[in-house]
């Protein structure tokens, strides 16, 4: 099943659902800290360790974790910020029979910490001997943190004051939340293992992790009479003959995802040099929009805009395209083309089509909407709403938004991708399989999957011309996960 994303609210009343259906809160803590206990034992020798306790639900699942790893052998010393607040947090404390003391008393002496301070849900920055522990360099590979590093917002993975604790493992239970997808809050995490504590409440946002289990089971894998035109017709743009290489890279991709049929729509002073480069990707000129319209009516999808030229010409072009029936991925200078007027942008979409901008480019056509925004997951939500079409904001948390809220984060992004074409390659990944009839929030999900295993594959000294070449063993994967492989 697809990995659904939680907000702290909707994990608040995944908790009471439970309670309400009959399973105490102290059963839940029990499953909590056993669950955090039998994690880190698996992947630390027992070692002397601190489980630092806050008032909370989240330092009675700390108490329920130093009880389980002391009855197997563990050398273990609760720290408490405070006298346990909650009902169950006291009643977690009252089962804890081994050594307590104040908070931060020697911090960093210890060999491994146990963060139960605050959960997910913490309402004012981090204080006291709780700011001072954050504020102590402790290094975060021996820190493991239950729900969030404590300050550590949930849903947007941000530091609630000027500090947070970082940890180098965070345990968490029933699903992902927010701030352990998103870049800010991963740095902050580290590692993430989810536990299964037996709720059975799920989201209602439609936010998901971006993965397989999203989209696997409607990837165009081709029949076995399959033709080429069965398999979609792809076009792609050219700029000028100074700048071909950018369309090239987006044809090339769109070919190996599997479009059966690729073509480069070049400007005529362009086509030589296409030509010369070009070989299984076909070749036509186009002199003006309507010229273009005409060559691109039989198309099912068409990348505008990798190298494209910055200017009239290019939003005349867009709006030739969108006069057809292709579904549109539009990137680079044609995002910036409309700069100055984002709303005729949006006014020639629809739901089928593709956007596909880095920070700045989303910044040009939704100005200040980034900024305003609590995290990336809901500027790019917002901006698919008022563009009416799918949104795909790139970056290391590489967000996909469609039109009616519906919303993926990618997990797997790699540092090898920060190179120039590579969003070039990836337009032409969601354009190949828009092509093949794949639903645009679902192909603009794999392709950005895809890209980022392709670069992670390759890993360093990547550059863009390598990542279509890459695509196929990533396929196969994916076609041996299915068991057609």
């Amino acid at each position: 099943m697809p990995g659904e994303i939680m907000t702290v609210a909707e994990m608040s009343a995944a908790d009471r659902a439970a309670v309400e259906a009959g399973t105490p809160t102290t059963v839940l803590m029990e499953r909590a800290g056993q669950a955090v206990a039998d994690v880190i034992r698996r992947r630390f020798a027992r070692r002397p360790t601190v489980v630092w306790c806050g008032p909370g639900d989240n330092g009675g699942d700390g108490y329920v974790v130093a009880r389980h790893l002391r009855r197997r052998g563990w050398p273990v010393r609760v720290e408490a910020l405070a006298p346990p607040a909650s009902p169950a947090a006291r009643w977690a404390a009252a089962r804890w029979k081994g050594q307590t003391g104040p908070l931060g008393s020697e911090p960093g002496a210890a060999e491994l910490y146990v963060d139960a301070l605050f959960g997910a849900g913490l309402s004012r920055p981090l204080a006291g001997e709780a700011e001072r522990l954050a504020r102590a360099l402790i290094d975060p590979a021996r820190i493991v943190a239950i729900d969030t590093p404590s300050g550590v917002l949930g849903d947007t993975g941000r530091p609630l004051g000027e500090v947070a604790l970082k940890a180098g493992l965070t345990v968490t239970f029933h699903r992902r939340k927010p701030a352990h997808v998103l870049a800010e809050g991963r740095a902050a995490c580290g590692e993430v293992v989810v536990v299964d504590i037996g709720l059975r409440t799920t989201g209602e946002g439609g936010l998901f992790e971006n993965g397989p289990s999203l989209w696997a089971a409607r990837f165009p894998w081709p029949a076995l009479d399959a033709h080429k035109h069965a398999r979609g017709r792809l076009m792609v743009v050219s700029g000028g003959a100074w700048n071909t290489g950018a369309a090239r890279l987006a044809a090339r991709a769109g070919l190996r995802i599997g479009a059966g049929a690729v073509t480069v729509l070049s400007p005529p002073d362009a086509l030589a040099v296409n030509a010369a480069h070009l070989e299984a990707i076909m070749l036509a000129p186009f002199d003006g929009e309507a010229e273009l319209q005409a060559r691109a009516e039989r198309a099912d999808a068409v990348v505008i805009g990798p190298a494209a030229g910055v200017g009239e010409g290019t939003a005349r072009n867009l709006s030739a395209l969108a006069r057809t029936g292709a579904a549109l991925v539009i990137d680079a200078d044609a995002l910036t083309s409309f700069a100055h007027d984002p709303a005729a942008l949006f006014s020639l979409l629809d739901g089928d089509d593709v956007l596909t901008p880095h920070p700045g480019e989303f910044e040009r056509i939704f100005p200040g909407l980034l900024a305003a925004s609590p995290e990336r997951i809901t500027a790019a939500r917002e901006a698919a709403r008022r563009a009416g079409a799918v949104v795909l904001l790139k970056g290391p948390d590489t967000v996909v938004a469609a039109p009616d809220g519906r919303a993926a984060v990618s997990l797997n992004g790699a540092p090898w991708l920060a190179t120039a074409g590579s969003g070039d390659v990836l337009a032409g990944f969601i354009a190949g399989l828009v092509a093949q009839g794949m639903d645009s929030f679902d192909a603009a999900c794999a392709a950005a999957w895809i890209h980022a295993e392709a670069g992670a594959a390759h890993g360093p000294g990547l550059i863009a011309e390598d990542l279509p070449g890459l695509a196929p063993m990533v396929l196969a994967r994916l076609l041996a996960a299915r068991g057609d492989g």
